[in-house]
């Protein structure tokens, strides 16, 4: 695999190491970085090691988001065949915008991912606005260091998905090794390492200390509040106990980790900034000092419960924290042993074999990312005016309406909004009026969105359904909640039936499985899954095709996902008054499935779980429950599909038995 990666902060040869893991694996890495940056204050320039193939650019100006490349080199770059492009800056950067500008001129077509460490939802101006826009519903994927920037940049629009990998940590040099052993100090040598300002908490770490005499502080570091700080070293009640030792370089950052007994990281949230990753805390655990951080930002994920959290800006809690790390062995030793193992997580060889395993499926792909959204499929049948309220806020989008009826009011609905018409010829079934509809597709490729005519769903729902499809690679479709006509919520996502379900149910404890599929009257279906599960059975008339298909995906390995944060308008049935009919398909389609996936003997199990546990019901309730129940007996005693094929007067549908 060639993997071209650009990344302006791989100027620190530490940042390079996940490029050297990738080489080891057997890929060819091509590393383009900044000349010169600077980096926590300090100018590095680039220095690279022996026969690495790192190239240095320079750049026009210093913050992370407002510079840009030397763009010469990109273009003669980015002539060449690469498998995978990583774009190691913030989706919003102007250097992003240049990079992907320079990919598009030179026509080049490999995939590429970002990257984004932004874990508060921020609205840019323009134009940064619209290329972070752009460039995410373009990427086939985001690396991101902590959840809350992968959960931004998908409801921004990703089209691709947020991969969660962490930074890495050279694990020869941060090691325990030649650590002071700890037996209940006192007094307890607390330390901090990183900038000294407002958003650091390190004024509310002095406060902690001055409160609780035998705790003592060393800080390492500078930064604007530097002066204030030392001033307030001063007072009576710190007098003595707090050291600073200014900026410490990374060389001897291992043997100030190793000096102490807790390190403290005291990180506020503001509303402007919020820790998003905090590498302090994986070097110190590696080096088997125990870490007591705020619960703030990504720290809580970070420290993974190895260590203690507490709650930002409380110094009272960091004190209490702080002394009991410090002088209570068995937590210390049971702090140090958790935190040894998880530090080993972030291990560069760990790292950046997640980024080769990130490429490999950026590379392989699965097909084109789709980046304009799905293309709608409705089955009509009749009730044209339903279907003019359904299409009307989404006539715009690419739209096909499948018309099982034939129905002159249907096709003149269809001309008035806009939409493509085809007529199925007959009246074969929703499974059979989808299959026509992705058999004459508007747009090949793309992802399917499923909407029955009595369904509203807004183009702003679509759009955050498509994106949440694609935050997950393995998910073949997704679904919204639905409300009904009154407002009232109606049930979208379900088990997948079977007949230990079905007997499960019959005891009354079907509410405790679990939801793994969304019903079909509002589902979208990815591209992908659609081309490995293929199209809709055709044998089951009406319901239950989406149920076949999901349990199909499933077998593949793919998932189904509701997603509540959308809603979606489901008037029910709306499209036919005529329950008996409606009720004998369900119920038909119902054991198709069943001898379709678990085979004559499952479905008698499901059969004797309904008749017995509808017979109960029958025995238990009254009214109008009770003779549902009832008229469920005779229907499963009968057989489903031989009642269905008395009511409508047609022979009995082809079964399917498994073996």
């Amino acid at each position: 695999m060639r993997i071209l990666r650009i990344s302006h902060s791989g100027v620190v040869d530490d940042w390079r190491e996940r490029e050297r893991v990738a080489r080891r694996l057997g890929h060819e890495v091509t590393s383009v970085t900044a000349r010169r940056w600077d980096e926590g204050g300090r100018d590095v320039p680039l220095d690279p090691r022996p026969g690495e193939d790192v190239i240095g650019v320079r750049t026009l100006g210093i913050h992370p988001a407002l510079f840009v490349y030397d763009p010469r080199p990109l273009w003669r770059l980015l002539r060449r065949e690469w498998d995978v492009l990583d774009l190691h800056e913030e989706p919003f950067a102007l250097a992003t915008a240049e990079v992907l500008a320079l990919r598009a001129l030179r026509g080049a077509r490999m995939p590429y991912c970002l990257y984004s460490a932004q874990n508060i939802d921020k609205r840019y101006p323009p134009p940064f606005r619209w290329l972070e826009r752009w460039a995410l519903r373009h990427a086939a994927a985001v690396s991101v260091c902590n959840e809350q920037a992968g959960q931004i940049v998908t409801r921004k629009g990703l089209a691709g998905r947020a991969v969660l990998i962490g930074l890495g940590i050279d694990s020869d040099r941060f090691t325990p090794e030649g650590r002071r052993a700890h037996h209940g100090v006192d007094p307890v040598r607390v330390g901090y390492a990183g900038r000294l300002a407002r958003h650091k908490g390190v004024d509310v770490l002095l406060e902690a200390v001055a409160a609780t005499p035998n705790l003592r502080l060393v800080v390492a570091g500078a930064g604007p509040q530097l002066q204030d700080l030392r001033e307030r070293a001063t007072s009576p009640d710190l007098a003595g106990r707090a050291e600073f030792l200014g900026p410490v370089g990374k060389a001897d950052l291992p043997d100030f980790y190793r000096s102490l007994d807790v390190l403290a990281v005291p990180s506020r949230t503001t509303p402007g900034w919020l820790e998003q990753f905090g590498r302090v805390v994986v070097e110190a655990m590696a080096c088997g000092t125990p870490v007591v951080a705020t619960d703030s930002g990504a720290l809580p994920d970070v420290v993974g419960g190895a260590g203690l959290l507490v709650p930002p800006g409380d110094p009272d809690a960091l004190a209490a924290a702080l002394a009991r790390a410090g002088a209570d062995d068995d937590l210390w030793t049971t702090m140090q042993r958790k935190g040894l193992a998880r530090a080993r997580e972030f291990d560069w060889g760990v790292i950046g074999e997640q980024y080769v395993a990130l490429y490999e499926d950026i590379a392989k792909g699965a097909g084109p990312v789709v980046v304009d959204g799905p293309e709608i499929i409705v089955v009509a049948f009749h009730s044209a005016q339903m279907l003019r309220e359904t299409l009307g806020p989404i006539s715009h989008l690419p739209v096909t309406v499948v018309d099982n009826s034939g129905d002159p009011d249907v096709r003149r609905a269809c001309a008035d909004l806009g939409v493509r018409y085809l007529d199925s010829g007959r009246n074969g079934g929703f499974a059979f009026g989808v299959n026509h509809g992705l058999a004459h597709r508007l747009l090949p490729g793309a992802d399917v969105l499923l909407l029955n005519p009595d369904a509203v769903v807004d183009e702003a729902g679509i759009r955050a359904l498509h994106t949440a499809l694609h935050a997950e690679p393995d998910l073949a479709s997704v679904g919204p909640a639905q409300v009904d006509g009154h407002g009232r919520p109606g049930r979208v996502a379900w088990p997948l039936p079977t007949p230990w379900g079905a007997a499960a149910e019959a005891i009354g404890l079907g509410r405790f499985g679990t939801d793994d599929y969304v019903i079909g009257s509002v589902l979208l279906l990815r591209a992908q899954a659609l081309d490995q599960v293929g199209a809709l059975d055709e044998s089951f008339f009406l319901y239950a095709e989406e149920t076949d298909w999901a349990k199909r995906a499933v077998d593949l390995g793919w998932r189904h996902r509701l997603v509540s944060q959308v809603s979606a308008l489901h008037l029910g049935s709306a499209t036919s008054t005529d329950t008996r009919r409606r009720d004998a398909h369900f119920h038909a389609s119902q054991e198709r499935y069943h001898r379709k996936h678990f085979g004559a003997i499952g479905w008698q199990v499901t059969r004797a779980a309904v008749i017995v546990g509808s017979a109960a019901r029958a025995l238990l309730l009254d009214g109008s429950p009770a003779d549902a129940a009832r008229d469920r007996v005779r229907r499963y005693l009968r057989g489903p599909v031989a009642v269905e094929a008395e009511l409508t007067g047609t022979r009995e549908r082809p079964l399917q038995d498994t073996p």
